[in-house]
Protein backbone atom coordinates (compact mmCIF):
# COMPACT_ATOMS: atom_id res chain seq x y z
CA UNK A 1 0.00 0.00 0.00
CA UNK A 2 1.36 3.67 -0.86
CA UNK A 3 0.89 6.10 1.33
CA UNK A 4 -0.94 9.91 0.52
CA UNK A 5 2.47 11.46 0.98
CA UNK A 6 4.58 9.30 -1.44
CA UNK A 7 2.10 9.61 -3.64
CA UNK A 8 2.41 13.12 -3.83
CA UNK A 9 5.57 13.34 -4.14
CA UNK A 10 5.58 11.41 -6.70
CA UNK A 11 2.94 13.21 -8.43
CA UNK A 12 4.93 16.19 -7.75
CA UNK A 13 7.99 15.05 -9.59
CA UNK A 14 5.91 13.80 -12.97
CA UNK A 15 4.95 17.24 -12.99
CA UNK A 16 8.13 18.74 -12.35
CA UNK A 17 9.18 16.06 -15.72
CA UNK A 18 6.08 17.14 -18.14
CA UNK A 19 7.15 21.03 -17.37
CA UNK A 20 10.42 20.57 -18.04
CA UNK A 21 9.74 18.39 -21.36
CA UNK A 22 7.32 21.24 -22.17
CA UNK A 23 10.07 24.43 -21.93
CA UNK A 24 12.46 21.83 -23.86
CA UNK A 25 9.95 21.34 -26.74
CA UNK A 26 9.98 25.40 -26.89
CA UNK A 27 13.51 26.10 -26.52
CA UNK A 28 14.51 23.10 -29.17
CA UNK A 29 11.53 22.80 -31.85
CA UNK A 30 11.51 19.44 -33.71
CA UNK A 31 14.44 18.65 -35.39
CA UNK A 32 14.31 18.99 -39.14
CA UNK A 33 14.63 15.87 -41.56
CA UNK A 34 17.75 16.10 -43.27
CA UNK A 35 17.44 16.97 -46.70
CA UNK A 36 19.67 15.90 -49.75
CA UNK A 37 23.11 16.36 -49.84
CA UNK A 38 24.03 19.83 -50.08
CA UNK A 39 25.02 20.86 -53.45
CA UNK A 40 26.68 23.30 -55.13
CA UNK A 41 24.45 26.57 -56.84
CA UNK A 42 26.79 27.65 -59.29
CA UNK A 43 25.37 28.62 -62.78
CA UNK A 44 26.62 27.33 -66.27
CA UNK A 45 30.34 26.73 -65.57
CA UNK A 46 33.15 24.45 -66.15
CA UNK A 47 35.19 22.36 -63.72
CA UNK A 48 38.75 20.99 -63.30
CA UNK A 49 38.59 17.25 -62.49
CA UNK A 50 42.06 16.26 -63.51
CA UNK A 51 45.09 17.88 -64.77
CA UNK A 52 47.61 15.10 -65.00
CA UNK A 53 49.36 14.26 -68.43
CA UNK A 54 48.00 11.13 -69.85
CA UNK A 55 50.05 8.01 -67.72
CA UNK A 56 49.15 10.22 -63.93
CA UNK A 57 51.01 10.36 -61.13
CA UNK A 58 52.70 8.43 -60.01
CA UNK A 59 53.56 7.13 -63.60
CA UNK A 60 54.33 3.54 -63.87
CA UNK A 61 58.34 2.47 -63.99
CA UNK A 62 58.84 5.83 -62.40
CA UNK A 63 62.37 5.93 -59.51
CA UNK A 64 62.76 9.54 -59.81
CA UNK A 65 62.00 11.80 -56.48
CA UNK A 66 58.44 13.08 -58.07
CA UNK A 67 56.82 10.21 -57.81
CA UNK A 68 59.02 7.94 -55.11
CA UNK A 69 56.80 8.73 -52.06
CA UNK A 70 53.01 8.63 -54.37
CA UNK A 71 53.28 4.71 -54.73
CA UNK A 72 52.97 4.07 -50.75
CA UNK A 73 51.15 7.49 -49.93
CA UNK A 74 48.89 8.19 -53.32
CA UNK A 75 47.58 11.82 -53.68
CA UNK A 76 44.37 11.61 -54.51
CA UNK A 77 44.09 14.97 -56.72
CA UNK A 78 46.54 13.95 -59.24
CA UNK A 79 43.92 12.29 -61.42
CA UNK A 80 44.56 12.82 -65.17
CA UNK A 81 43.15 15.93 -67.19
CA UNK A 82 39.57 15.99 -68.06
CA UNK A 83 37.18 19.05 -67.99
CA UNK A 84 33.53 18.73 -66.48
CA UNK A 85 30.64 21.07 -67.93
CA UNK A 86 27.33 21.56 -66.43
CA UNK A 87 24.53 23.52 -68.35
CA UNK A 88 22.21 25.47 -66.01
CA UNK A 89 19.66 25.80 -68.35
CA UNK A 90 19.00 22.38 -68.79
CA UNK A 91 21.00 20.90 -65.45
CA UNK A 92 22.87 18.44 -68.19
CA UNK A 93 26.27 17.35 -67.42
CA UNK A 94 29.11 17.44 -69.96
CA UNK A 95 32.45 15.21 -69.73
CA UNK A 96 35.40 16.82 -72.34
CA UNK A 97 37.83 13.40 -72.29
CA UNK A 98 37.56 9.71 -70.99
CA UNK A 99 40.41 9.44 -68.74
CA UNK A 100 41.42 6.20 -66.75
CA UNK A 101 40.32 8.30 -64.03
CA UNK A 102 36.88 8.73 -65.24
CA UNK A 103 35.07 6.57 -62.53
CA UNK A 104 35.69 9.45 -59.76
CA UNK A 105 35.41 11.77 -62.28
CA UNK A 106 32.06 11.30 -62.45
CA UNK A 107 30.95 10.83 -59.61
CA UNK A 108 32.44 14.56 -59.00
CA UNK A 109 30.50 15.66 -61.57
CA UNK A 110 27.47 14.15 -60.50
CA UNK A 111 27.49 16.42 -57.56
CA UNK A 112 28.62 19.52 -59.22
CA UNK A 113 26.20 22.34 -60.29
CA UNK A 114 23.43 20.50 -59.51
CA UNK A 115 22.35 17.10 -57.53
CA UNK A 116 21.47 14.52 -60.14
CA UNK A 117 20.29 10.99 -60.06
CA UNK A 118 22.42 10.01 -63.38
CA UNK A 119 25.74 8.32 -62.78
CA UNK A 120 26.77 8.95 -66.63
CA UNK A 121 26.59 12.04 -68.49
CA UNK A 122 24.49 13.41 -70.76
CA UNK A 123 27.66 13.36 -73.17
CA UNK A 124 31.22 13.09 -73.97
CA UNK A 125 33.57 15.00 -76.35
CA UNK A 126 36.69 13.30 -76.79
CA UNK A 127 39.52 15.26 -77.93
CA UNK A 128 42.02 12.12 -80.04
CA UNK A 129 43.50 8.94 -79.54
CA UNK A 130 45.89 8.66 -76.93
CA UNK A 131 45.62 6.94 -73.72
CA UNK A 132 44.35 9.48 -71.49
CA UNK A 133 42.46 11.28 -73.15
CA UNK A 134 39.43 7.77 -74.13
CA UNK A 135 40.50 4.83 -72.96
CA UNK A 136 38.31 6.04 -69.91
CA UNK A 137 35.26 4.22 -72.26
CA UNK A 138 36.16 1.26 -71.29
CA UNK A 139 34.25 1.57 -68.27
CA UNK A 140 30.95 2.41 -70.32
CA UNK A 141 31.73 -1.49 -71.15
CA UNK A 142 29.18 -4.86 -70.04
CA UNK A 143 32.40 -5.12 -67.53
CA UNK A 144 31.76 -2.52 -65.64
CA UNK A 145 28.88 -0.18 -65.96
CA UNK A 146 27.00 -1.35 -69.17
CA UNK A 147 25.65 2.35 -69.84
CA UNK A 148 22.94 2.33 -72.55
CA UNK A 149 24.13 4.61 -75.56
CA UNK A 150 25.92 7.01 -73.97
CA UNK A 151 26.28 10.08 -76.36
CA UNK A 152 30.26 10.27 -77.80
CA UNK A 153 31.14 12.98 -79.57
CA UNK A 154 34.21 12.48 -82.13
CA UNK A 155 35.85 13.50 -85.33
CA UNK A 156 36.29 11.42 -88.08
CA UNK A 157 39.30 9.66 -87.35
CA UNK A 158 38.39 9.13 -84.00
CA UNK A 159 34.75 7.71 -84.59
CA UNK A 160 36.38 5.32 -87.45
CA UNK A 161 38.78 4.11 -85.10
CA UNK A 162 36.30 3.11 -82.41
CA UNK A 163 34.05 1.31 -84.52
CA UNK A 164 36.91 -0.82 -86.40
CA UNK A 165 38.80 -1.90 -83.32
CA UNK A 166 38.53 -3.73 -80.74
CA UNK A 167 37.50 -3.55 -78.03
CA UNK A 168 36.08 -0.03 -78.74
CA UNK A 169 33.99 -1.48 -81.39
CA UNK A 170 31.76 -3.52 -78.49
CA UNK A 171 30.90 -0.42 -77.16
CA UNK A 172 29.00 0.29 -80.52
CA UNK A 173 27.82 -2.95 -81.31
CA UNK A 174 26.26 -3.51 -77.97
CA UNK A 175 24.94 -0.21 -77.85
CA UNK A 176 26.98 1.64 -74.59
CA UNK A 177 27.65 4.15 -76.53
CA UNK A 178 26.39 6.08 -79.57
CA UNK A 179 29.16 7.99 -81.41
CA UNK A 180 28.24 11.36 -82.46
CA UNK A 181 29.94 12.80 -85.67
CA UNK A 182 32.02 16.27 -85.14
CA UNK A 183 33.33 18.11 -88.16
CA UNK A 184 36.28 20.78 -87.72
CA UNK A 185 34.91 24.21 -86.83
CA UNK A 186 31.40 23.08 -87.10
CA UNK A 187 29.73 24.28 -83.78
CA UNK A 188 27.32 22.13 -81.74
CA UNK A 189 24.59 23.84 -80.27
CA UNK A 190 23.53 21.77 -77.03
CA UNK A 191 21.13 24.83 -75.31
CA UNK A 192 19.97 28.39 -75.64
CA UNK A 193 23.01 28.85 -73.34
CA UNK A 194 25.69 26.79 -74.36
CA UNK A 195 27.70 26.26 -77.80
CA UNK A 196 30.88 23.72 -78.41
CA UNK A 197 33.20 23.89 -81.54
CA UNK A 198 36.24 21.31 -82.35
CA UNK A 199 39.35 22.81 -83.94
CA UNK A 200 42.22 20.93 -85.39
CA UNK A 201 46.04 21.23 -83.59
CA UNK A 202 48.82 19.78 -84.62
CA UNK A 203 50.19 16.77 -82.60
CA UNK A 204 50.62 13.21 -82.76
CA UNK A 205 47.89 11.50 -85.02
CA UNK A 206 48.66 8.35 -85.14
CA UNK A 207 45.11 7.01 -84.65
CA UNK A 208 42.86 9.83 -84.97
CA UNK A 209 43.27 13.82 -85.04
CA UNK A 210 43.41 15.93 -82.60
CA UNK A 211 41.31 19.20 -81.74
CA UNK A 212 40.76 21.61 -79.05
CA UNK A 213 37.04 23.24 -78.17
CA UNK A 214 35.94 26.52 -78.25
CA UNK A 215 33.25 26.78 -75.58
CA UNK A 216 30.83 29.42 -75.01
CA UNK A 217 28.28 29.82 -72.29
CA UNK A 218 25.17 32.60 -71.75
CA UNK A 219 28.19 34.76 -70.30
CA UNK A 220 31.64 33.48 -71.11
CA UNK A 221 33.66 31.28 -73.33
CA UNK A 222 36.76 29.28 -73.24
CA UNK A 223 39.44 27.36 -74.84
CA UNK A 224 40.60 23.82 -73.98
CA UNK A 225 43.34 22.46 -75.89
CA UNK A 226 45.26 19.66 -73.74
CA UNK A 227 47.51 18.20 -76.14
CA UNK A 228 49.07 20.51 -79.21
CA UNK A 229 52.85 20.22 -80.40
CA UNK A 230 54.81 23.55 -80.24
CA UNK A 231 52.63 27.04 -80.91
CA UNK A 232 54.49 27.97 -84.36
CA UNK A 233 53.20 24.54 -85.98
CA UNK A 234 49.52 25.54 -85.63
CA UNK A 235 48.27 27.52 -88.53
CA UNK A 236 46.39 29.98 -85.63
CA UNK A 237 47.84 32.46 -83.67
CA UNK A 238 47.74 31.48 -79.77
CA UNK A 239 47.99 35.00 -78.55
CA UNK A 240 45.32 36.33 -80.77
CA UNK A 241 42.96 32.94 -79.59
CA UNK A 242 43.51 33.83 -76.48
CA UNK A 243 42.22 37.44 -76.78
CA UNK A 244 38.58 36.06 -78.00
CA UNK A 245 37.90 34.49 -74.94
CA UNK A 246 37.45 34.54 -71.16
CA UNK A 247 39.31 31.18 -70.24
CA UNK A 248 41.75 29.39 -71.63
CA UNK A 249 43.30 25.84 -70.25
CA UNK A 250 46.60 25.12 -72.27
CA UNK A 251 49.20 22.21 -72.71
CA UNK A 252 51.82 22.77 -70.14
CA UNK A 253 53.33 18.73 -70.12
CA UNK A 254 56.67 19.61 -69.58
CA UNK A 255 58.25 22.98 -67.50
CA UNK A 256 61.47 22.63 -70.01
CA UNK A 257 63.22 19.96 -71.53
CA UNK A 258 65.41 19.04 -68.48
CA UNK A 259 62.93 17.08 -67.16
CA UNK A 260 62.93 14.40 -70.01
CA UNK A 261 67.01 12.40 -69.79
CA UNK A 262 65.56 9.06 -71.32
CA UNK A 263 63.43 9.98 -74.35
CA UNK A 264 64.12 11.35 -77.46
CA UNK A 265 62.35 15.08 -76.70
CA UNK A 266 61.50 16.13 -80.59
CA UNK A 267 59.48 12.82 -80.21
CA UNK A 268 57.38 14.75 -77.74
CA UNK A 269 57.28 18.19 -78.45
CA UNK A 270 54.31 19.83 -76.71
CA UNK A 271 55.25 23.39 -75.77
CA UNK A 272 57.32 24.17 -72.69
CA UNK A 273 55.98 25.89 -70.01
CA UNK A 274 59.22 28.03 -70.11
CA UNK A 275 58.80 28.88 -74.13
CA UNK A 276 54.84 29.46 -73.85
CA UNK A 277 55.90 31.87 -70.48
CA UNK A 278 58.08 34.00 -73.38
CA UNK A 279 55.62 33.93 -76.02
CA UNK A 280 53.23 35.39 -73.67
CA UNK A 281 54.76 37.48 -71.74
CA UNK A 282 53.78 40.38 -73.53
CA UNK A 283 50.18 39.71 -73.48
CA UNK A 284 48.19 42.68 -71.21
CA UNK A 285 47.69 41.95 -67.61
CA UNK A 286 44.29 40.40 -68.49
CA UNK A 287 44.86 38.48 -71.10
CA UNK A 288 47.85 36.55 -68.84
CA UNK A 289 45.21 35.90 -65.77
CA UNK A 290 42.89 34.11 -68.46
CA UNK A 291 45.67 31.20 -69.29
CA UNK A 292 45.48 28.23 -67.19
CA UNK A 293 48.14 25.77 -67.51
CA UNK A 294 47.04 21.84 -67.38
CA UNK A 295 48.52 18.75 -68.72
CA UNK A 296 51.12 18.22 -66.66
CA UNK A 297 53.63 14.99 -67.03
CA UNK A 298 54.20 13.63 -63.67
CA UNK A 299 57.93 15.41 -63.87
CA UNK A 300 56.40 18.88 -64.20
CA UNK A 301 57.23 21.16 -60.96
CA UNK A 302 53.85 22.95 -61.44
CA UNK A 303 52.11 20.40 -59.81
CA UNK A 304 53.24 20.99 -56.61
CA UNK A 305 52.17 23.86 -55.93
CA UNK A 306 54.82 25.36 -53.34
CA UNK A 307 57.36 24.97 -55.98
CA UNK A 308 60.07 28.03 -56.98
CA UNK A 309 58.56 27.36 -60.90
CA UNK A 310 54.65 27.32 -59.80
CA UNK A 311 55.31 30.49 -57.53
CA UNK A 312 56.79 32.35 -60.59
CA UNK A 313 54.04 30.98 -62.96
CA UNK A 314 51.59 32.80 -61.10
CA UNK A 315 54.05 35.94 -60.25
CA UNK A 316 54.10 36.43 -63.89
CA UNK A 317 50.21 36.90 -63.59
CA UNK A 318 48.99 33.23 -64.95
CA UNK A 319 47.08 30.30 -63.40
CA UNK A 320 47.93 26.75 -62.67
CA UNK A 321 45.32 24.38 -62.79
CA UNK A 322 44.06 22.63 -60.03
CA UNK A 323 41.54 20.09 -59.55
CA UNK A 324 37.84 21.07 -58.15
CA UNK A 325 38.47 24.62 -59.96
CA UNK A 326 35.36 26.28 -61.19
CA UNK A 327 35.05 28.57 -64.40
CA UNK A 328 31.85 30.15 -64.19
CA UNK A 329 30.42 30.55 -68.24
Amino acid sequence: MVSLSTYATAKLANYTLLLFLLVACQDNPTPQKKGKEKTNTVGTSLVLLGTIQDAGSPHIGCNKKCCKNLFQHPDTNRQVIALGLFDNSTKKKYLFDATPDITTQLKTLKTFGAQSENELVSGIFLTHAHIGHYTGLMYLGKEATNAKETPVYAMPKMKFFLENNGPWNQLVTLNNIAINSLENEKPVQLSNELQLTPFLVPHRDEYSETVGYLIKGPNKSALFIPDIDKWDKWDKNINEEIKKVDYAFLDATFYSGEEINNRDISQIPHPFVIESLELFKNLAAKEKDKIIFIHFNHTNPLINSNSTEAKSVIEKGFKVGRIGDVFEL
